[in-house]
């Protein structure tokens, strides 16, 4: 253990990319093209509602903030899986690391915590439709976008010193795509019952509990929904969180399972497709499902797409 308390590592290298030239023009190809759909999706739900002022409401508002988040945080992950797919040895400095470990888990965190702020809101649309702007301030919903980021920085900071503080064996080969917790601590040598329940604590923090707000604030929106009379309004009232809880179970579902569990029961192969999931499936499903179900977003886009076209047209007459 002394040996390995002095081991010093500078570098870690990737063991979960494809070995074959083909399989890795395959994979790069394939990254290439649903990062590009998740980077187009994501600006022109923000190009919609910055240009629609029928858009500028807390819903949309946080909508916008859930865009910039997702783009963010496969900007941390996607650009090196690209390059170190491309790459004789896929590796990464120990900093780069824990530095891409800090934006992706902060900005991950951050992302749960917006869902949940977003299902509070329809909460209160829901139950308080008369009062839902006196509630719903902008200063309200920028403190509560501001605040979801604090805490994801505030876990992902914490997840990090503790992680990285921890002595390493002389192993240098990680079983995963990016610099990710699981994978990390697969390699850690003195792992103690402190160290496990700290990071469970960490995840319970950044997924268990934006659910469980998720979760309540749905029992109040079916109660209220519910009580509504017509089918009509029901129906309306339902389409509004439908999408959201879409991308709530897949963000969730994913998350929970790879970091709300002991890490002895780390298998590579499954924790690989899972974050696939989750770092590439919500933010390619999130403009797609919001957009097909939204048709105040579809409006938006037609007008935001449409006029650039219009201009093109009367400049050429």
């Amino acid at each position: 253990m002394a040996q390995w308390n002095h081991t010093v590592i500078t570098e870690l290298m990737f063991l979960a990319f494809p070995s074959h030239p083909e399989l890795q023009a395959l994979f790069f190809l394939g990254i290439t093209i649903i990062y590009a759909v998740i980077v187009t999706g994501n600006l022109l739900i923000l190009a919609a509602i910055q240009g629609d002022s029928r858009l500028h409401t807390p819903m949309y508002f946080f909508l916008g903030a859930l865009s910039v988040v997702e783009l963010s945080y496969t900007a941390a992950v996607v650009p090196q899986m690209l390059a170190s797919s491309l790459q004789t040895r896929k590796t990464i400095s120990f900093g780069a690391c824990g530095a891409q470990m800090f934006f992706f888990i902060g900005l991950g965190g951050a992302d749960c915590f917006l869902l949940a702020v977003m299902a509070y809101d329809r909460y209160v649309a829901i139950w308080h439709p008369l009062h839902y702007t006196l509630i719903m301030t902008w200063q309200l919903s920028l403190c509560l976008v501001v605040a979801s980021l604090l805490v994801g920085f505030l876990l992902a900071l914490d997840l990090v010193v503790l992680i990285f503080s921890l002595p390493f064996c002389g192993a240098h080969g990680i079983q995963h795509f990016f610099c990710d917790v699981p994978p990390l601590l697969w390699l850690v040598c003195a792992k103690t019952e402190t160290h496990e329940i700290a990071v469970f604590l960490a995840g319970t923090a950044a997924v268990l509990v934006p659910f469980v707000l998720i979760c309540a604030s749905y029992i109040f929106i079916a109660r209220a929904v519910l009580q509504i009379r017509s089918t009509r309004g029901r129906r309306r009232a339902f389409s509004t969180c439908s999408s959201h809880l879409v991308v709530v179970v897949l963000q969730y579902g994913c998350c929970g399972f790879v970091y709300l569990r002991p890490s002895s029961s780390f298998s590579p192969e499954q924790d690989q497709l899972l974050s696939l999931v989750y770092t590439l499936g919500t933010p390619i499903l999130n403009p797609i499902i919001y957009t097909l179900r939204n048709g105040e977003v579809k409006g938006a886009l037609r007008k935001a797409l449409w006029k650039p076209v219009s201009l093109g047209v009367s400049e050429s007459h």
